[in-house]
Order: structure tokens, then sequence, then C-alpha cells
């Protein structure tokens, strides 16, 4: 006859485990995942990308008043800002209020503004991004920027000075740019604007 013998140690194996443990456990674990994402939701809003919405139509054509738009925060402590590239930047004059504009000219660059010609270092600039609306205007006998030139007697100087860059709306005859409050500090550049989100109808990428 066989002797029926047992073990405290596989009774204890054998034992269903405690529910109260395992949601203990399982909430624990899903805490822990929404920490997580929180701390990667809060990193990504405030130190590698923002959204900023357009405050008028100084970007016109190619940005709408209303449009949202994701700014790459971190890129420019990378590297410094190129040509042609729209960035969102703070205006100390304007209360620290943010603008959107182009890139026109970077540092140690001459830069002159007469009427629809923009001479950078002496040479006249090619700018696609608003072709379409400077022959349009130009077939009708007019000019496109019917606003200020530049230099002019409020800035003088048409070098860029180290560590800025000169920047002009793409809607020239209604933007407050460089021409009005002169060169843009680095320091005071947010990022680049990279995306338009919203609306959704007009999502893409934006075109440096």
């Amino acid at each position: 006859m066989e002797e029926n013998v047992n073990h405290p140690a596989q009774r204890s194996e054998d034992a269903p485990k405690n529910p109260k443990n395992k949601v203990k456990s399982e909430t624990l674990e899903w805490i822990k995942a929404i920490a997580i994402a929180l701390v990667l939701v809060f990193v990504i809003r405030w130190l590698l990308f923002a959204p900023y919405m357009v405050d008028g139509e100084s970007m016109h054509p190619n940005f709408q008043d209303g449009e949202r738009v994701i700014v790459n925060k971190i890129l420019y402590d990378i590297r410094a800002p190129h040509k042609d590239e729209v960035i969102v930047f703070k205006v100390p004059s304007e209360d620290n209020k943010e603008f959107i504009k182009r890139v026109i000219a970077l540092p140690g660059d001459t830069v002159k503004v007469e009427g629809d010609d923009v001479m950078v270092n002496g040479k006249l600039i090619e700018e696609p991004y608003i072709q379409g609306v400077l022959d349009e205007a130009h077939n009708n006998g007019e000019t496109y920027n019917n606003n200020t030139n530049f230099p002019n007697p409020n800035f003088p100087d048409g070098t860029v000075p180290a560590d800025h860059v000169f920047v002009m709306g793409d809607n020239r005859p209604n933007s407050k740019d460089s021409r009005m409050i002169g060169y843009v500090p680095f320091s005071d550049i947010t990022g680049r604007a990279d995306l338009v989100f919203w609306p959704f109808s007009d999502l893409h990428i934006v075109n440096h």
C-alpha cells in the first residue's frame, strides 16, 4: 500500500494566488505606465516640441490666421537657423508675444529691401514661397511690398549682428518684422515651425 503524504511545500505551490495581491500588482503597473507617459508628454511638450497658433495674416499665403503648427524647440540647440526657415520667436518690445516669420539673412549678411527687391550681400534673392503673389501684383502694375523698406531711419545699420537673424513675413505689406522690430537674437527664438496640424484638412509638413 502506498502511503499518501502531503508535503507542506507542495501545498503552498499549488495554492491559488491571493486575488487582492494580483489586483494590487496590476494597479501599480498601470500607475507606473501612466507616470511614464506623463513624463514623456512633459518632455515632448516643453523640451522638444510645442504647439503654436498663427495669429494674423503676416505669413499669408503660406500660413493662415488660426492655423496650428508644431514648433521644433530642440533644433537650434544643435545648429544655427538657416535662410528661408520659418521660425517662431519672442519679441520683448511686444510683451514677449511670439511672432512667426521667415529667416531672410544670417549673422554678417548685409540686407537691403527696396520695394519688392530683397538684396542680401548685394545679390537679389529668390523667393519661390511668394513668387505667385509677387507675379500677381506686378501683372497689375503694383508693388507687393508697399510697406517699410530697409535699412530705414529706425534701423540704419543693414548688417546682421552676430547671433541674430533678419526676418520678414511672407505677407510683406502686412507684416511687422525686422524692418520694424530689428534683428532677432538667437536667444529669443523658440524654434522652427515644422508641421501644420490644424485644421486637419490642411495637415502638411512645412517646406523650408
